[in-house]
């Protein structure tokens, strides 16, 4: 294989990776929306509702700190004691179930 092959699949494998992150990052939104959604009281559509809102609030700037502002900020205005270390906590457990998904729906 020559150089240029080589550099072709590993630019090719390089966007493949993000391409996998982004989608893992979104379900994991997803997931903390409708774990978050189900502490506020929320549930069914108004649960999926939220879910999106979350997932829409990641957009604003690299990292979770958007989201992590938006589900505080919600919690404060519904009274639920969550900390922010515990909603953290949440993100990284949900971020290692959505990469599980992302893999498995991407190997089938």
């Amino acid at each position: 294989m020559s150089m240029k092959q080589k550099s072709k699949v590993h630019e090719v494998s390089h966007a493949h990776k993000q391409e996998l992150e982004f989608k893992a990052e979104a379900r994991r939104n997803k997931l903390v929306g409708l774990w978050a959604a189900e502490k506020m009281g929320l549930e069914g559509d108004a649960a999926g509702a939220y879910a999106t809102e979350v997932i829409i609030s990641d957009l604003e700037e690299p990292g979770v700190n958007d989201v992590v502002r938006k589900v505080m900020a919600d919690f404060a205005d519904k009274n639920v004691a969550v900390t922010e270390d515990q909603l953290r906590e949440e993100l990284e457990t949900q971020l290692k179930i959505a990469r599980g998904q992302v893999q498995a729906e991407n190997e089938s």
